[in-house]
């Protein structure tokens, strides 16, 4: 008779709804993989996993067959060749408006505001995606639009988290960065324009840079505070993805 784990496994914790329990505990190992890491032991593996060493062991049998784990001299494990080539079929068909649309359609639909996606270009903020609200009343910009970097909710979060542009920020800025990057969103009206508001979190990429700013824009008087958790959500889902 197996025996019972003594804690579950990060992959039972995280398991797939109708999902199988080996593919999820296998993916797991491949999860454990991180950035800088050339390669792992087996008491590594386990103990990211929280799976038995014997139960490692079985599963890493068949990630070394399909190629998306090879065995090291001395015992050690990497990743497999059949991981760079994953990575070069997606890297070919990734689309970027694929995986930014639909989250700021969904923002907008949950708070009947406009959502943005902006990045910096150079010394400004280039909005690259931008979806409006149905209401008649609203902010007005486009997609291409250049925008500024130390105005604007976008901007500045943009501006907290790396961006880089020329000349050296106020120490008033400064605060106001440092403020940012501690709660991991802002907030503002009229700060770009009167009586715009907005609301911007950071999006990341896999590897923890920054990638771009998700905004949701508004007029002043229709700023919800209730709007940030939404804001916040879609930053998150987009993080890593991009």
């Amino acid at each position: 008779m197996p025996r019972k784990a003594r804690t579950e496994s990060l992959a039972d914790t995280h398991a797939a709804p109708g999902g199988a329990a080996a593919v999820d505990r296998a993916l797991s190992l491949l999860s454990a993989f991180r950035l800088g890491d050339g390669s792992l032991t087996l008491a590594d593996l386990a103990a990211r996993t929280q799976l038995y060493k014997s139960t490692v062991l079985r599963l890493l049998a068949s990630l070394e067959h399909a190629r998306l784990i090879q065995r090291l001299e001395g015992g050690r494990y990497a990743l497999g060749s059949e991981v760079a080539r994953l990575n070069a079929v997606y890297a070919a068909s990734f689309s970027l408006d694929r995986v930014v649309l639909p989250v700021l359609r969904a923002l907008v639909a949950a708070t009947r505001e406009s959502a943005a996606y902006h990045v910096v270009q150079g010394n400004a903020r280039l909005c690259l995606y931008r979806v409006d609200s149905s209401q008649p009343i609203r902010d007005h910009i486009r997609a291409g639009d250049l925008l500024p970097l130390e105005r604007g909710t976008g901007g500045r979060v943009l501006m907290a988290f790396g961006a880089q542009r020329a000349g050296a920020p106020t120490f008033q800025d400064r605060n106001l960065y440092a403020r940012i990057r501690a709660q991991g969103y802002f907030t503002a009206a009229g700060d770009r324009l009167a009586g715009v508001a907005g609301i911007s979190a950071p999006v990341f990429k896999a590897d923890g840079r920054l990638a771009a700013a998700l905004t949701l824009t508004m007029p002043a008087e229709r700023f919800e505070e209730r709007h940030l958790h939404k804001v916040l959500e879609s930053a998150r889902e987009l993080s890593g993805q991009v």
